[in-house]
């Protein structure tokens, strides 16, 4: 049996190790904890706790616990004085999408939801494309946060219609599960989003089940998600 907690916070701690590395600053894991001694990119964490079991002291004696540290706490279990809880979240997981799933075929509720069925995905493949993606993301308020060393790691995917990017998500894959994350829709609805990253899911790691974690998790339950344990993030004021 897989256990679907351990595997999305494994899986998510990957993706911020590779970030991390992305940006020539790796992180270093250990039986309780993924930490970063460097400061973390903008949005990552500068540790990741691996087991219910980690305590304050496994993850601060390894990071710059200073003013703008970040802990994501994967089981909400954490008691770190000085900080502040900054988000609270739900991991999700879904099983392996097949090729009857409705949010490829186009039927069943969550289909019949979604417009802008004509919308084209794919793989970003390049650096133009890459930033072109990220300025979409983050309305523009963003830039060299996703470096081009990231294609080939990672399927960073991006739905266009008439040639514009209006939506797009981030796959990875580790172990027996693929991560999303980073799912957005500017020019199309949230379900378009996360209807088109579940069909690319299946295309691109076909058999895996999929996990991942959101603060407001409503449109990812509506596209075959269930809750599967709470988080938090903390940060230094």
């Amino acid at each position: 049996m897989i256990d679907r907690l351990a595997e999305a916070v494994r899986d998510n701690a990957g993706w911020c190790d590779l970030m991390c590395r992305a940006h020539g600053s790796p992180g270093t894991f250990t039986g309780r904890a993924w930490t970063n001694a460097a400061r973390t990119p903008l949005f990552y964490p500068d540790a990741v706790t691996l087991s219910p079991a980690a305590t304050a002291a496994d993850v601060l004696d390894r990071i710059d616990s200073g003013p703008g540290a970040s802990v994501k706490d994967s089981y909400a279990t954490l008691d770190l004085p000085g900080f502040d809880v900054l988000f609270e979240a739900q991991w999700l997981w879904r099983s392996a999408p097949g090729r009857t799933d409705t949010s490829r075929t186009g039927t069943g509720p969550a289909a019949r939801r979604r417009p802008g069925a004509g919308i084209g995905w794919e793989v970003v493949g390049d650096a133009a494309t890459l930033a072109d993606w990220e300025r979409t993301a983050f309305s523009g308020e963003v830039r060299g946060l996703f470096p081009a060393s990231l294609l080939g790691h990672v399927q960073i995917l991006c739905g266009r219609i008439d040639g514009e990017i209006v939506c797009g998500s981030v796959l990875t894959g580790s172990g027996a599960v693929a991560g999303v994350s980073n799912v957005f829709a500017s020019g199309c609805d949230l379900d378009t989003a996360w209807a088109g990253t579940v069909a690319m899911a299946a295309s691109l790691f076909p058999g895996r089940p999929l996990v991942g974690y959101e603060s407001d998790p409503e449109a990812a339950l509506g596209h075959g998600f269930a809750t599967i344990g709470p988080l938090r993030v903390w940060l230094k004021p």
